[in-house]
């Protein structure tokens, strides 16, 4: 049976028993049937002597229960145990990456469905290339247990000439599913939501051997603080395991050297545990092969890929960290995963949130006090928020009246130099106006000087012939 897959809608169950049938079967052997015959017999007498051995320490338990006075919260595993199966588990999946390093393929072989076919192909095979947030559930079953899987893709991611912010939106996608689920629990009637929010982020690294791309490195500093980042070396087959080795060292030393935090394995009391955390952690970042193709190999069926210098079993410990990651992911860090995501990053961003609400988003604490107090301190907060905006503004009104005072120095001093200026200008100009008085008068009277005995003599010619015209007159006069 095929996954159901949508953004928002239905899923229909996936037998993982199913899938991993698919994987081993073998057409038309007769010997394997038997085979496989003999070993559902086997199972069976065996787990029917369990339950037989059950019963009859079930029987004894319960006769030493009576005899020890029994109380019985001792079955309060038992219970959260069932209503958890009931309730079943949620659990959303990230993967980013360039296209191409095998994301929908690693997918696939994580949990043994069909997440991405031929109707659903994977991110790098569709035409959309710009960087967009996709999502798709399936419901796996597995000997009674639902998983509710949400895988989200960022198809585009990288593929761009300019990357750059090419994360924003992953980093939207995550915050907003955030802020869904603070909504949901900060509702008056709240009811059972489904936990949309993201998990766990596989990031895919380019085998290309000489380290972190700064687009990688940006990205988990983006993110590092949002979101657990589990980063993955892809196409681990195309190194060999000393350079892998290498690989693996420089990229842990630059993680360091940017302060990036991945997710980091709890320490537990139990020392088997804590072993096997060790030897996860020393795997980290995961060197990973995916294939979906069944290989046989020496009369045994394996997943693997074929080159002609020979076969990378996916499932083999010594060729790639396929199995530890599997581990990691499903069956040991599941739950890790969740409750750092929830106590740690969620609360983180609520705390943020709320923060912002209450005091501008200026402090990152929410204060455990008594309302009244709490009024009080945000009252005397505002009051003094007041005052400095009071005196920044007379500090502003200060810095302007200088501005403007200083201005007004300045055209005066330019009017009186203009002034001193003119003034000048008009003593110069009187001056030479003097000057070319003086010089007028002396020409007048050198002028006159030289022309005036000509006039004396031009008077003295006039009144002589004024007085002979008139003796002229008088003899003609006379009888």
């Amino acid at each position: 049976m095929k996954p159901s897959r949508s953004k928002e809608s239905q899923c229909v169950p996936v037998a993982a028993s199913t899938k991993r049938e698919l994987f081993f079967r073998s057409d038309g052997s007769s010997k394997q049937h038997s085979v496989e015959n003999g070993i559902s017999s086997m199972r069976k007498e065996d787990r029917d002597m369990r339950e037989r051995e059950k019963k009859d320490d079930s029987a004894a338990a319960r006769s030493n229960k009576m005899m020890d006075g029994y109380v019985g919260f001792a079955n309060l595993p038992n219970q959260v145990y069932r209503k958890s199966v009931k309730r079943g588990f949620e659990f959303t999946l990230m993967v980013v990456g360039e296209s191409g390093l095998g994301k929908s393929t690693l997918i696939n072989s994580l949990f043994m469905a069909d997440l991405y076919n031929s109707d659903h192909p994977g991110p790098s095979l569709r035409i959309k290339k710009t960087v967009q947030v996709e999502s798709t559930k399936v419901l796996l079953k597995e000997s009674g247990v639902q998983l509710l899987l949400q895988v989200v893709d960022t198809p585009g991611f990288g593929d761009a000439v300019d990357n750059s912010n090419c994360w924003q939106m992953i980093i939207d996608y995550i915050e907003h599913r955030y802020e869904e689920f603070l909504n949901g629990e900060s509702r008056v009637n709240r009811k059972i939501m489904p936990d949309g929010r993201v998990h766990c982020c596989v990031y895919f690294i380019s085998p290309n051997g000489h380290g972190l791309k700064p687009l990688d490195v940006e990205f988990m500093k983006k993110l590092h603080d949002k979101v657990n980042i589990i980063p993955v070396i892809a196409k681990a087959d195309t190194m060999t395991p000393e350079e892998c080795t290498l690989f693996k060292k420089q990229i842990l030393n630059e993680i360091a050297q940017h302060k990036i935090k991945i997710y980091d394995f709890p320490d537990i009391d139990d020392e088997e545990e804590n072993k096997a955390n060790k030897s996860l952690k020393e795997r980290v970042p995961f060197a990973v092969v995916g294939s979906n193709t069944v290989i046989e190999v020496a009369g045994k069926k394996v997943r693997g890929r074929r080159y002609p210098w020979g076969i990378v079993e996916v499932e083999n410990m010594e060729h790639c960290d396929f199995i530890p990651l599997r581990n990691m992911l499903v069956r040991t860090h599941m739950m890790d995963l969740k409750d750092v995501t929830n106590n740690v990053h969620y609360e983180n961003f609520r705390c943020r949130k709320l923060a912002g609400i209450t005091s501008d988003g200026k402090t990152n604490k929410i204060p455990n006090k008594n309302p009244m107090m709490q009024i009080a301190e945000e009252k005397k907060d505002r009051i003094e928020k007041m005052k400095k905006t009071e005196q920044q503004m007379e500090q502003v009104f200060e810095l302007k009246v200088k501005e403007k005072m200083q201005q007004l120095k300045d055209s005066e001093a330019d009017l009186s130099k203009r002034h001193e200026q003119m003034k000048k200008s008009l003593e110069q100009q009187e001056g030479e106006l003097q000057e070319k008085r003086k010089q007028f008068e002396q020409e007048r009277a050198i002028f006159e000087a030289q022309h005036g005995d000509l006039r004396s003599k031009t008077l003295e010619a006039g009144s002589k012939e004024k007085l002979s015209l008139f003796g002229t007159m008088k003899k003609t006069m006379k009888p």
